[in-house]
């Protein structure tokens, strides 16, 4: 008989390396199955990341995270959404906001009706019909509440937060729940004879073996590469950004509940507001522009002073050909690097924490369920890649060679049939339950600038007038929803105001 996990060994620390130690140790019996992270103090973590998507609140469930406490701890505020400017056009802005969009009505998607109306001309802004969107260009948050069929009702929301106060805040939870932390570098790594990882060996001297590996070691992908040899597929040829450049500023004013992404001439710069900073990030291709020139834009483009140096990050975007293979567990950058364009990277950690406990090997694991596994994790991967894909593609942008380059590039099938269905009568299907649904698919491509030739037959089913109405009653709805939203900045100060 097969002997179940007696010990998992986790390779680095960071958001991946922590949100995996707390799951494990959350979930699992530690006196029978032991939880080992090794990290190194001296090595430093990309932490671009510090904005999220609503998917967190599954991990946040998953490990009973209390809320007030966790945005408290590390400095977080509420994201509603993204707003991108520039992308389409210079001066084009748009938001990729977060919930519904106004109001499903007789089977038909809202966006149909509001399509339309708006070829007509008859049709407000898509915002106007978006809490989301509403709350955000007013500086308003507020949590869901039983409010009935009011959009207040259904208010969904994701964090930006410190990404090092993150780990830090897990680290303490895991700790709790019988994970222990070992302070090493490793040195050596030793195989089976079948190619399963035996032990690693820490520059002191030490070694440690244990059943499982999870390699949450970054782009170094220490066991999941450099000693399995798992692959890599790389998309940069789809996705050209390569490097970013990063800094913290002192926080200016009220912080806006949401993350923004401002096009630039080779790539775009994010903006992130937390309670006591603002993250700041130029994101660009290095065959486009200088590390020089994109310092300078970055710096050109910030709300605050500096503070500290800025840090640049060269990266490659794909996948690790294989997330798991043999005995170990790719999670985090060491599994593949999607660019934070639409805040994915935290997500991809909780979806391989959730499909390794859904395949968990409890009697020694079987080569089905690991090809099962990193199935799903393909198709995890290229359905978000596919949607960054989109922003850089469906533009009208040709004012220097980045732009031009993005729009006349081969993109991915099943991309070009996305766009190609949508441009005819602005359908879209969710494939698969695939991570971005048919609304966030039909506010970028109609933020960047795709227009369907038309509209769902049945949004003919009222006159004009009738549909009219029923616009103004949802915008109405939206606008006096939004009025009774408290500021953003006042809700964070009476239910989880961080404490310096």
């Amino acid at each position: 008989m097969v002997k179940p996990l007696q010990h998992i060994l986790i390779l680095g620390g960071g958001s991946a390396g922590w949100m995996t130690a707390a799951a494990l140790g959350k979930l699992l019996d530690t006196s029978k199955t032991a939880v080992t992270l090794v990290e190194s103090d001296d090595i430093g973590t990309v932490g671009v990341g510090e904005a999220t998507i609503p998917q967190l609140m599954l991990y946040n469930d998953l490990i009973g995270l209390d809320e007030d406490e966790f945005v408290r701890e590390t400095g977080g505020t509420f994201k509603l959404g993204i707003q991108f400017t520039d992308w389409d056009k210079i001066g084009s802005k748009y938001f990729h906001a977060f919930g519904e969009l106004g109001k499903n009505m007789e089977g038909v998607h809202f966006y149909q009706y509001w399509l339309r109306m708006q070829q007509q001309g008859h049709a407000g802004d898509l915002d106007d019909y978006s809490l989301a969107s509403q709350a955000c260009l007013q500086k308003k948050f507020m949590r869901p509440i039983d409010a009935g069929n009011s959009p207040l009702s259904k208010i969904a929301y994701a964090f930006h937060f410190d990404a090092g106060l993150y780990a830090r805040y897990l680290r303490k939870l895991a700790e709790g729940w019988g994970v222990r932390r070992i302070e090493g570098k490793v040195d050596t790594v030793q195989q089976h004879e079948n190619g399963d990882i035996a032990r690693v060996t820490l520059e002191n001297g030490d070694k440690l073996e244990a059943d499982f590996f999870i390699d949450c070691s970054g782009f170094r992908a220490l066991l999941i590469e450099q000693t399995l040899n798992a692959g890599f597929d790389d998309w940069q040829h789809w996705l050209p950004c390569d490097r970013a450049v990063t800094v913290g500023t002192a926080r200016n004013g009220e912080p806006w509940p949401f993350t923004r992404a401002a096009a630039q001439k080779a790539g775009w710069q994010w903006r992130i507001p937390l309670q006591h900073r603002t993250g700041n990030g130029h994101v660009y291709s290095s065959k486009f522009i200088s590390d020089d020139e994109a310092l300078d834009i970055l710096k050109s483009n910030l709300d605050g002073d500096m503070l500290g140096e800025p840090r640049l990050i060269k990266f490659r975007t794909g996948m690790r050909r294989k997330s798991w293979s043999h005995n170990c567990l790719a999670v985090g950058l060491s599994s593949g690097f999607m660019e934070p364009l639409e805040s994915t990277s935290l997500h991809l950690i909780q979806v391989a924490i959730s499909k390794f406990f859904s395949f968990f090997p409890h009697q020694g694991q079987s080569q089905q369920d690991v090809d099962e596994f990193n199935r799903q994790m393909c198709f995890e991967y290229e359905a978000i890649r596919d949607f960054l894909i989109l922003h850089y593609h469906a533009t009208s942008r040709t004012d220097t060679p980045f732009w031009r380059y993005c729009k006349t590039m081969d993109i991915p099938d099943e991309l070009q049939r996305k766009m190609d269905l949508f441009e005819e009568n602005g359908r879209i299907f969710r494939f698969n339950n695939e991570l971005f649904n048919d609304i966030s698919w039909f506010e970028v491509m109609y933020g960047q600038g795709l227009r369907p030739k038309g509209y769902h037959a049945l949004a003919n089913r009222y006159t004009d007038e009738q549909l009219a109405h029923r616009l103004e009653e949802i915008r109405g709805v939206i606008r006096r929803s939004a009025d009774y939203m408290p500021s953003h900045d006042d809700y964070i100060r009476e239910h989880c105001q961080m404490t310096q």
